[in-house]
């Protein structure tokens, strides 16, 4: 069997681009002044894509548990017609791994270590793995779509690769 170590990169927006939006508070968002100058407006941090098929915006919590490296993945998932984002609502650091929209393939996957204040926006296709949790159990707000047409697709990694999120180098 042929093992594959994902290394795992600090979250950030640019390295993120690719794969969709990163949510959080930084010098470079948009500020906007409200409420008689009392609050700031961190404006329009993602796009939230899901009218597709008569789409429209749900909001959910999930709740996830603690999962221990090293993990072997099996498993990764997308959303071809509509954009999920994650907000998490823990103080707890999580792992995102994402691979490009299209055909998938492991050979381009790319791990990332987000910590709580940054929230994530996969775009509309973005291969996924479900929600990992470090240390200990999370909940994330999810903001993604509701509606007619399959929204969510999975796929089996290769049974003669083993992925590995092995640490956080």
């Amino acid at each position: 069997m042929n093992n594959i170590k994902i290394p795992l990169t600090p979250l950030s927006s640019d390295v993120f681009a690719p794969f969709g939006d990163v949510i959080e508070v930084s010098d470079n968002n948009t500020i906007i002044p409200i409420n008689d100058d009392r609050a700031n407006r961190h404006h329009d941090l993602a796009k939230v894509d899901v009218n597709e098929q008569d789409g429209h915006a749900i909001v959910s919590i999930i709740d996830t548990q603690s999962t221990p490296l090293p993990l072997s993945v099996t498993t990764m998932e997308r959303h071809p017609i509509g954009s999920q984002a994650f907000i998490p609502i823990g103080n707890v650091p999580y792992v995102v791994l994402v691979a490009p929209a299209g055909d998938f393939n492991y050979q381009h996957l790319q791990g990332f270590l987000a910590q709580p204040h940054q929230g994530i926006n996969y775009a509309k296709g973005t291969w996924h793995h479900a929600c990992i949790s470090l240390d200990n159990s999370n909940q994330f707000l999810v903001i993604d779509r509701g509606g007619q047409g399959e929204n969510c697709d999975f796929v089996s990694t290769p049974e003669s690769v083993n992925i590995i999120i092995d640490s956080l180098d």
